[in-house]
């Protein structure tokens, strides 16, 4: 299942931004209805055939958009929220009149919708009367900016990342993020309440979220309905957070690894490499993401071999195998036998 959010509106960006980079509104106030919206997001008129939509979509993905989401000052490339610091303003300010008026006049006539003067910035009353007049909201902040332009530029990408919604429990085990998934009963809460008590940390229970916010970067939440809280047969409903203190609980991490419970029969049990194990990848969000596979059967103790599973990940990320090192070793030891 998967949620996207595709436009933000400068009245909700400032409601929700304005305390945290001390927001001023200084004009452009019929613009509180102008829109952010996601990057390379271009809508098209379609048929409500599945064929025509798919040819629709794929048409859309290969045209590139110029519609950038923040930046400072750019008169070629308009960001949609344009930063305009001490620099800028002393730049526009060296403009001859006439030159400082087409400068502007390029601010307000691209895509722009809400400008923000950082830097403790005097705003200019040319600034002010084109806000006014074009209806584009202006903010201003003593927050720095490159700051500022960091700061939400995490905050939207975060916003407006693809979003998908997966059964399992999300932990963090050995510092990095691990989904654990498997069929229903298979013991998945169980587990994760095992890796609490040995000192890991919950992310969430039964449907965590993940966002991609970079091209390599999946980031893994717990929805707000379920923070704190993890079901285990026969015990119900835990508090994590009242049981074991808020170290128990993390707020989101980057997703690295997943790790499928499976029960253990004769047919699974012949297919697994005993050298290499079951090492797979799945692809999601349009990452490949490293699988393995732990059989589970009585007298495993799946705790301990969660711990190395993500041990073992962390080594082969850093690019040591163990397994090819042991061949490399059994492949020395066999050639002085053979001459």
């Amino acid at each position: 299942m998967s949620d996207v959010t595709n436009k933000l509106s400068i009245e909700d960006l400032f409601s929700i931004q304005h305390e945290r980079l001390q927001l001023e509104w200084i004009a452009g106030n019929r613009g509180a209805k102008n829109t952010i919206v996601r990057e390379n997001i271009i809508t098209a008129k379609t048929s409500n055939t599945k064929k025509k939509e798919r040819a629709a979509k794929k048409k859309i993905e290969n045209i590139p958009s110029d519609l950038s989401l923040i930046g400072h000052l750019n008169l070629i490339h308009p960001q949609q929220i344009q930063i305009i610091g001490s620099m800028e303003i002393k730049y526009l300010e060296e403009l001859r009149d006439i030159s400082m008026q087409d400068a502007i006049k390029q601010i307000f006539s691209g895509q722009t919708v809400c400008i923000i003067i950082s830097d403790n910035c005097n705003v200019p009353e040319l600034l002010k009367n084109k806000s006014n007049e074009y209806d584009i909201p202006l903010f201003s902040t003593p927050v720095n900016g490159n700051k500022l332009a960091d700061a939400l530029h995490y905050y939207l990408t975060n916003l407006f990342a693809d979003m998908l919604t997966l059964h399992g429990v999300y932990m963090e085990v050995m510092a990095i993020g691990v989904l654990i998934t498997g069929p229903s009963g298979i013991g998945k809460s169980e587990l994760a309440l095992e890796l609490i008590s040995r000192g890991h940390r919950l992310i969430a229970d039964d449907a965590p979220q993940f966002s991609k916010i970079a091209p390599d970067i999946i980031n893994g939440t717990c929805p707000k309905s379920l923070q704190d809280f993890l079901e285990v047969r026969g015990l119900g409903i835990l508090n994590v957070r009242e049981l074991f203190g808020d170290s128990a609980i993390k707020k989101n991490k980057y997703l690295k690894l997943i790790v499928q419970l499976q029960p253990m029969d004769m047919k699974n049990h012949s297919l697994i490499d005993r050298l290499e194990g079951s090492y797979n990848t799945r692809n999601l969000l349009d990452m490949n993401i490293p699988e393995i596979t732990l059989p589970v059967a009585p007298g495993r103790n799946l705790a301990v071999m969660m711990e190395c599973a993500a041990r073992n990940h962390i080594l082969r990320d850093d690019g040591y195998n163990a397994t090819e090192i042991f061949a490399r070793r059994q492949e020395k030891l066999i050639k002085p036998i053979e001459k």
